[in-house]
């Protein structure tokens, strides 16, 4: 390294360290802050919430701060305006002396957004842009761009859009830790313009294999936080992704960006108290995720508020009673005139049923009693209300005609009984009815995640009695706080009469009973994310949802309910929908949900795949017919993938010992296989390879090709292509996903023949 070179690293230590003393500085006070709340004492339940709160706030503060320590800064721009150079980083460090330019720039921030995008032809009045690698707080490299176009070669990386190639290309070329991390030094420019993109309006960005799409929605993600934080912190962010083991591989990005806040799901959890992780059959799920599922959802409610065929005899206190189907009839209009959730109807129909007994039973006992003439008052029939309200054959009658239903019930007993299904599908195929049929006692999946949460928008809920009990303990709160006052001023009273007046202000002055009865209510301290997970009901501020073309159009109702701004990152790639309810395009799901209200972006550019194993999942991309085309790939291994062919029954064995070879290589390994062959294939390379991961971080791990969606390793093995492809619903699409997980290394263990799509692999014995 040259002298002059060795000094320009010297100089990039001393002003990193200066940011890490800085930083220091920031921690020592948020730590002394969060030692002082925790030496507090509270003494009622509401210093306690504070101290929760206060607690929480620095605890998350400190998260953000050990996570920018990591890689504080790591980026420079020398601008043709002045002679300051800009540093950008994880997070913003201002100056103790109050200048202008601040010591760091968040990545995040306008002032930042050069780094990424400025080229040769469009400086943005960057003379120069240096990338700082470093390590823990030590300087390990710079690397400069010059951005003047006369000293580029007409062929150069920067004429194409992409910018620090050489620093770009050794994170692509690092190996994978089964975590994702952030791309925060390597944004590239076609990223950066949708990470900053207005973030009103549905946003979906349609991406191949490679072009950083989660990593895209992840920094998106940090981004709409940072510049949107005050509404944001009031409604929160949720993330959808396409399973448990991608969100566990996502987990660790959003934190690293100083991001801890927001609520990540699946389509399974995003019911609260339940998880439906219960694989549901291709076909059934299709089923459930048809958008005409909200008229049956709607004629099962309507089913069970039912009718009679002939009348019900009723004996109340030696009484006998009528209740006919004309009654009924009569019932269920007032009911269904009184809410269009069936829960919140229930009582007005349950009122109704009761006048019309009552009036019956009044009838009856004033014609035995006065000779045909009815002379009770209306005292009287009150009495008899509430004496027929007490009869448990009268409280069957009702639940039998207008049962109070959680959307569970409503669905078990739908999905068990064939009558029930029949009368909820008119129109329907007896195949189709068949897939809906399943015993009571079956587990949740996914898909009916999407159909509880529209049984519950139909249902609502009967909270009258809670409303009243509720009720009831406000009452007494304020009876309790009128009571202390009371003896406030009749303290201060006394005081007075041998005093003079005081002119000091007593709690009476300041509060009455109701206010004061509020402050004994016990506030909800748990954070945004927190509340927003608990919490069917809640509306985001923004969604981002992942691997979106998995969705059903059910799937898409429930998001859009969450979300009724509308302001949405939709992600995906519809060459790689696996499932049968997924989308072919963008405009066949979103149309119901959104009509043309929604714009499109496309990530064109493969930072993963290398372009040996790309030329050949190109062919296989072909061959399902896809709408899309491959992205172009920025980086080639020189390592051609491999097929081996080997007899049905030595297959597991073979996947063992190839699976040993990759093993030897440095980074994560991924074996995927068909499920018919999983359970074999796994035994097999536990067998050989003890020590599996189950959670992508150590050892190979073994998945099938739904479960490797989103994610990705430095080796993959693909085990009979052939069975992929025939499997899956959309078989091609499964096994364009499974070629194009790997980093550096593919091969593919099958038996027979491979499919002529695969012709390009290098033949291995």
């Amino acid at each position: 390294m040259s002298t002059g070179r060795s000094a320009e690293l010297a100089a990039e230590q001393n002003y990193v360290t200066g940011l890490h003393r800085r930083l220091d500085g920031i921690r020592a006070h948020v730590v002394h802050r969060l030692e002082e709340a925790l030496a507090g004492t509270p003494h009622n339940p509401q210093a306690i919430g504070e101290k929760e709160a206060t607690v929480q706030l620095y605890t998350e503060r400190l998260v953000a701060l050990d996570a920018a320590d990591a890689g504080l800064c790591f980026g420079r721009l020398d601008r043709r305006e002045d002679d300051v150079p800009r540093y950008i980083g994880r997070i913003g460090l201002s100056t103790e002396d109050g200048r202008v330019e601040p010591l760091l720039v968040d990545w995040r921030a306008p002032a930042a957004q050069p780094f990424y995008t400025a080229t040769p032809l469009h400086d943005l009045g960057v003379r120069r842009r240096r990338h700082i690698r470093t390590r823990g707080r030590t300087v390990l490299s710079i690397a400069d761009e010059t951005l003047d176009l006369d000293a580029l070669d007409s062929g150069a990386a920067e004429r194409a859009g992409l910018t620090g190639e050489s620093v770009l290309l050794a994170a692509l070329n690092a190996t994978r830790t089964g975590r994702m991390t952030d791309i925060v030094r390597t944004i590239q420019a076609e990223q950066d313009r949708i990470i900053r993109a207005d973030a009103r309006g549905v946003l979906v960005v349609q991406g191949g294999p490679g072009t950083g799409k989660t990593a895209v929605a992840l920094h998106r993600a940090a981004y709409l936080l940072y510049t949107h934080r005050e509404r944001l912190a009031r409604s929160g962010l949720l993330i959808v992704g396409p399973s448990a083991t991608f969100l566990s591989y996502i987990a660790d990005v959003l934190p690293s960006l100083g991001e801890t806040g927001v609520v990540l799901s699946d389509v399974g959890g995003l019911r609260p108290g339940l998880r439906a992780q219960v694989p549901e059959r291709p076909e059934v799920a299709e089923v459930k995720g048809r958008l005409t599922m909200v008229e049956v959802i709607a004629a099962a409610v309507a089913d069970r508020q039912g009718v009679l065929d002939s009348p019900v005899d009723l004996t109340v206190d030696g009484t006998p009673l009528r209740f006919t189907p004309t009654d009924a009839a009569r019932a269920r209009a007032r009911g269904r005139a009184a809410s269009r959730l069936h829960n919140e109807a229930r009582p007005a129909y349950a009122g109704r049923v009761l006048d019309r007994l009552a009036q019956r039973y009044a009838d009856t006992l004033g014609a035995d009693v006065r000779g045909g003439v009815n002379l009770l008052d209306e005292a009287d029939r009150a009495a008899l209300r509430r004496e027929i309200a007490g009869v448990p054959a009268v409280h069957a009658l009702i639940d039998r005609l207008w049962p109070r239903l959680t959307p569970e019930r409503l669905l078990r007993e739908l999905f068990a009984s064939p009558q029930r299904i029949a009368a909820a599908t008119p129109g329907w195929s007896d195949a189709d009815r068949e897939l809906l049929s399943r015993p009571a006692s079956s587990e949740w999946t996914a898909a009916d995640v999407p159909l509880l949460e529209e049984a519950d928008e139909l249902l609502g809920v009967d909270d009258s009695g809670q409303r009243a009990a509720e009720r009831r303990e406000r009452a007494r709160r304020r009876g309790d706080a009128q009571r202390v006052l009371d003896l406030l001023h009749g303290s201060r009273s006394q005081d007075n009469e041998t005093e003079d007046e005081s002119e000091e202000l007593s709690a009476g002055d300041l509060l009455d009973a109701e206010g004061l009865a509020e402050r004994q209510e016990e506030a909800d301290y748990r954070t945004t994310a927190e509340r927003a997970a608990a919490d069917r009901t809640w509306t985001y501020g923004h969604v981002i949802v992942d691997e979106a073309q998995e969705l059903s159009g059910m799937a898409w109702r429930l998001l859009m309910r969450r979300c009724p701004t509308r302001s949405m990152t939709i992600v995906g790639d519809v060459a790689q929908t696996g499932s049968l309810a997924g989308a072919s395009s963008w405009a066949e799901v979103l149309t119901p949900h959104l009509g043309t209200q929604w714009r499109l972006e496309e990530l064109t550019v493969n930072y993963r795949t290398p372009a040996e194993i790309m030329e050949v999942a190109a062919e296989v991309l072909a061959a399902g017919g896809a709408p899309t085309t491959a992205g172009r790939s920025v980086r080639s291994t020189g390592v051609r993938p491999w097929g081996r062919r080997v007899a049905e029954a030595e297959l597991p064995d073979a996947v063992a010992e190839a699976a040993a070879e990759f093993d030897k290589e440095e980074g994560t390994l991924a074996v995927l296989v068909p499920r018919a062959r999983l359970d074999a294939v796994t035994a097999a390379v536990g067998a050989r390879l003890p020590g599996m991961s189950a959670d992508l971080t150590d050892g190979p791990v073994i998945l099938p090709p739904d479960g490797a969606k989103g994610l990705e390793f430095d080796s993959v093995l693909v085990v009979d292509p052939v069975r992929i492809v025939e499997e899956g619903a959309r078989g091609h699409n499964d096994l364009y996903v499974v070629l194009t997980r790997a980093t550096q290394r593919l091969g593919v263990v099958h038996p027979g023949d491979l499919p002529p799509e695969l012709a390009g692999l290098e033949v291995r014995n």
